[in-house]
């Protein structure tokens, strides 16, 4: 009776071995899944828009990413990510005291917009220079648009930069040559490249101040000055052809005064060879009376005979005149 039960235990206990053995392997399973999959977790690495990712490998870098997604790396400690932001910046250089060509000074604030270069060299170097340190970057940049408004500065009169009349300010020329002093230094050495310069503020210290007024107000005396002198000389040649033409009209008036008063002589020529021959005795009286007009004015006193020509019209009529031709 007992062997049948001890048969009968044994087969269990071979049947259970199996069954026993089976879950130890499915753990070791799983564990090398999830082992795999946090690998594959420490692996992966996402590069953001707007963002660089330097792959150091044991502080060395090693490589760039520079498209937005998912990168495969060896996962810490073998190489490690150093995110570096590539978005547009702006840094302000202050006030600085700068001379212009003419000696004068003036105070100048520029800005700068600035960004790091999208490409494995200049994220590199970037990194090289300040560490990835934005703050410590728009230091320096500061540092070589300071420098960079003095040299610019001297090379343009005030009146270039400041003037009542805008064709003559050459603001555009000098944001253009800032860009282009510190533009290429700026990317050679920081990685950096330049979006934008301009020139945020500018203003006069008291000195210059002073003499600015007193060039604009001596510009201004000038050009007053020149055109009073202009204005002068317009009117003395107008009025220099006005009296000429007046001359011109005078002499032409004076021609043909003589060509009437000679035409008028002789129609009185003829006139008083019509009187003459159709009544002499009137003509006489007539020639008298042209003779009395001829020398007597309202301002002429006179005392004569009443009876001596050729007076004598005046008091006998014309038979005394014609008996005093007569008798003479």
């Amino acid at each position: 009776m007992s062997t049948p039960d001890h048969t009968h235990a044994h087969h269990h206990g071979h049947e259970d071995e199996p069954h026993g053995t089976r879950w130890p392997k499915r753990r070791l399973i799983v564990a090398a899944v999830l082992v795999a999959f946090a690998i594959a977790t420490a692996s992966l690495v996402q590069v953001r828009a707007g963002e660089a990712s330097v792959v150091t490998r044991f502080g060395n870098p090693q490589r760039v990413l520079l498209e937005p997604g998912l990168a495969w790396r060896w996962p810490v400690p073998f190489e490690s990510i150093i995110p570096v932001d590539l978005r547009l910046r702006t840094t302000s250089s202050g006030l600085q005291d700068s001379g212009t060509r003419d000696g004068l000074r003036i105070i100048v604030q520029a800005y700068v917009a600035w960004q790091v270069q999208p490409d494995a060299a200049s994220v590199q170097r970037f990194m090289r220079a300040v560490r990835n340190q934005p703050d410590e970057a728009a230091r320096q940049i500061r540092t070589f648009v300071g420098s960079a408004l003095e040299t610019a500065a001297s090379g343009y009169d005030l009146a270039d930069l400041v003037n009542t009349d805008a064709s003559r300010i050459r603001i555009g020329d000098f944001e253009a040559r800032l860009r282009q002093q510190i533009g290429q230094q700026l990317l050679d050495t920081y990685g950096v490249r330049i979006t934008q310069v301009g020139i945020e503020r500018l203003t006069l210290p008291s000195v210059t101040l002073t003499a600015t007024v007193d060039r604009m107000r001596a510009e201004r005396e000038t050009i007053a000055t020149e055109r009073t002198a202009v204005g002068k000389r317009q009117a003395a040649e107008i009025r220099s052809a006005a009296e000429r033409d007046a001359r011109i009209i005078q002499a032409d008036a004076a021609a043909k005064a003589a060509d009437i008063e000679a035409q008028s002589r002789v129609e009185a020529a003829a006139i008083y060879g019509r009187a003459y021959s159709g009544s002499p005795q009137l003509y006489r009286m007539l020639r008298s009376l042209d003779t009395l007009g001829t020398i007597v004015n309202p301002g002429t006193k006179l005392i004569l005979r009443t009876d001596a020509a050729p007076f004598r019209a005046l008091v006998d009529g014309p038979k005394a005149v014609d008996s005093t031709i007569q008798g003479e």
